[in-house]
C-alpha cells in the first residue's frame, strides 16, 4: 500500500514538473503576443500618421516576425537527437556488464565495446564514456540531460525558454532564434525611438497608446541588451567549433585534454552547424552535415577519421556518468 502511495506521488511529481516547464514558454509567448499588438494596431494603425511609412513598416515587421516565430517553433519542436542502437549495449552485455563486480572489467569490457564504434573522447580518467541510465557508450559530444532524462547527441545545453535540449538536431535552429530575436528587438527599437520621443515631448496627445508605445521601448531594449550577449557568446562558440558543455569542460581525447580538439578553422566551423549551402543558413531548415554520431577532428589524420577522408562511415558491428541538468549561468538570460 505504502509502495503504491510513493509510485502515485512520483507520478503525480513529474506530471506537475512537466506542465510547469512550460511555464518560460508561456511567458516567452505572452510577451511576443503583446508586442505584436502593440507594434501593428497601437502604433503603425494607431499612433504613426503616414499611409507609407504604415505600410513601410508593417511589411519590414511581419517579414522579421515570421522568420521570429518559425525559428522559435523548430527550437522548440524540433526533439533532440539520441544515439542509435549500435551504440546501445546488447542485452547479453548489458547483462556481462551488470553481473561483473570488478571495476577493471567492467572497465576493459566497455574498452573493447568502443574498439569498434567511431569514439574518439573518454572521461577525465580515460576510461570510455558511458551512460548507466541509458545503457550505451557515448558517441562523442554526447551526454546524459536529466531534465530530459536521455542521452542527446552533440548536446550544447537545456534551455528552459524552450524547454527542450539544444543539440545537434536543432542547434542551428536555436541559433537562427536568438539572432532573429535580436533583429527583432532592434526593429522594433528603432522604429519606435522617434514616437517614444513625440511622446516624452509631449507633441503627441496622451492617449491609450502612448503606454504601448513607451513600453515596448523599455522591453525590446531590454531584451536586446540580454540577446546579444546571449548570440554574441554562441557565435564565439560556432566559431571555435565548441559547445557550450565543451567550453566549460575541456573535451579529452584517447591523446588527452585538447580544448581545440574539434576546431577546423573558422569556415569549416561554420559548416559544421549550417551546413555546405549558403542558402540554407539564414532559413530553419535542417543542414547541418553527419548524423551527430561522429565529428571531424583536428588532431586526427585523414586514415584514423573517416569523416576526413570520405571513407566510408562505420559499420554497425565510461564510467563518466554525469548530468547536465540545465543551462549554466550564462544560459539563464531571458530570451524573446
Amino acid at each position: 500500500m505504502r509502495r503504491g502511495w510513493k509510485m502515485a506521488l512520483s507520478g503525480g511529481l513529474r506530471c506537475c514538473r512537466r506542465v510547469l516547464s512550460w511555464v518560460p514558454v508561456l511567458v516567452i509567448v505572452l510577451v511576443v503576443l503583446w508586442s505584436y499588438y502593440a507594434y501593428v494596431f497601437e502604433l503603425c494603425l494607431v499612433t504613426v500618421l503616414s499611409p507609407a511609412e504604415k505600410v513601410i513598416y508593417l511589411i519590414l515587421y511581419h517579414a522579421i516576425f515570421v522568420f521570429f516565430a518559425w525559428t522559435y517553433w523548430k527550437s522548440i519542436f524540433t526533439l533532440p537527437q539520441q544515439p542509435n542502437q549500435k551504440f546501445h549495449l546488447s542485452y547479453t552485455d548489458k547483462e556481462r556488464y551488470e553481473n561483473e563486480e570488478r571495476p577493471e572489467v567492467q572497465k576493459q569490457m566497455l574498452v573493447d565495446m568502443a574498439k569498434k564504434l567511431p569514439v574518439y573522447t573518454r572521461t577525465g580518467s580515460g576510461a570510455v564514456r558511458f551512460c548507466d541510465r541509458c545503457h550505451l557508450i557515448k558517441p562523442d559530444r554526447c551526454h546524459h540531460c536529466s531534465v530530459c532524462a536521455m542521452c542527446v547527441l552533440k548536446m550544447d545545453h537545456h534551455c528552459p525558454w524552450v524547454n527542450n535540449c539544444i543539440g545537434f538536431s536543432n542547434y542551428k535552429f536555436f541559433l537562427q532564434f536568438l539572432a532573429y530575436s535580436v533583429l527583432y528587438c532592434l526593429y522594433i527599437a528603432t522604429t519606435v525611438f522617434s514616437y517614444f520621443i513625440k511622446y516624452w515631448r509631449g507633441e503627441l496627445p496622451s492617449v491609450r497608446s502612448k503606454f504601448h508605445v513607451l513600453f515596448l521601448l523599455f522591453v525590446a531594449c531590454m531584451f536586446f541588451v540580454s540577446l546579444v550577449i546571449l548570440f554574441g557568446y554562441h557565435c564565439w562558440l560556432v566559431s571555435r567549433n565548441k559547445t557550450t558543455l565543451e567550453a566549460f569542460c575541456t573535451p579529452v581525447f584517447t591523446s588527452g585534454p585538447e580544448k581545440n580538439g574539434f576546431n577546423l578553422g573558422f569556415i569549416k566551423n561554420i559548416q559544421q552547424v549550417f551546413g555546405d549551402n549558403k542558402k540554407f543558413w539564414l532559413i530553419p531548415i535542417g543542414s547541418s552535415p553527419g548524423d551527430g554520431h561522429s565529428f571531424p577532428m583536428r588532431s586526427m589524420n585523414e586514415s584514423q577519421n573517416p569523416l576526413l577522408a570520405n571513407e566510408e562511415p562505420w559499420e554497425d558491428n565510461e564510467d563518466d556518468n554525469q548530468d547536465y541538468p540545465g543551462p549554466v549561468s550564462l544560459l539563464r538570460s531571458p530570451v524573446l
